[in-house]
């Protein structure tokens, strides 16, 4: 469940996107850019508003053109039209030169059955897109607030201070889309789960291939 927290990821896709670069000139005046938000549920919307916001702000500065498109996504899509990714958001995203998700889930659709849950929506637009891999940055500033959030982690300051590391998490290949997967019982009779985590020789190569960017 991710509606009680916002959480930005940078998402990998497996064709190189239109517009490789994600640094703005002013020389760059003609530039711009198609944004599907996806607020999705819980403070999502309202995240989602003012990165909005800033992000209009930031391209009005450097002459960049950004379009927005809002779609509907997760449990707000659930409620809406029946499904947590409708076909016209897929579409949408897919048409974009980048999208911005806010958060999906919540209490509200816990007890909804797996093909009905908020999440579900989730993995079907990471394999729609082929969006392999997060890219999590963690990373401690030398500025003073940083070095009061030292004071705050559950870290000790010695540990936590200085971090710089990326985070690359895997995607769209192994627990996440793998088949069989189930309960049965087994040969004494005894109930059991099982899951399978498979990944193809195009698939593997990906999300490490990004260490070495």
């Amino acid at each position: 469940m991710e509606a009680t927290a916002f959480r930005i990821s940078i998402t990998c896709r497996q064709t190189r996107p239109r517009h490789a670069t994600a640094t703005f000139r002013r020389s760059a005046a003609a530039w711009s850019y198609n944004i599907t938000l996806l607020p999705g549920d819980g403070i999502g919307p309202e995240v989602v508003g003012v990165a909005k916001d800033v992000l209009s702000a930031a391209g009005a500065k450097e002459g960049v053109e950004l379009r927005f498109r809002e779609m509907l996504m997760g449990g707000a899509a659930l409620d809406a039209v029946g499904v947590s990714l409708p076909d016209e958001t897929l579409a949408a995203a897919r048409a974009s030169d980048a999208i911005l998700l806010g958060a999906i889930g919540g209490y509200k659709w816990d007890s909804n059955e797996k093909h009905l849950k908020p999440e579900t929506g989730l993995l079907n637009i990471r394999a729609g897109l082929g969006v392999f891999a997060n890219l999590r940055p963690a990373t401690v500033l030398p500025q003073d607030i940083s070095l009061l959030l030292v004071d705050a982690s559950t870290l000790k300051k010695e540990v936590a201070e200085g971090v710089d590391i990326m985070v690359v998490r895997e995607l769209t290949g192994g627990i996440y889309f793998g088949q069989p997967r189930g309960f049965g019982t087994n040969d004494e009779g005894e109930e059991i789960g099982f899951n399978t985590e498979i990944y193809s020789v195009s698939e593997a190569p990906n999300a490490p291939h990004l260490l070495h960017l």
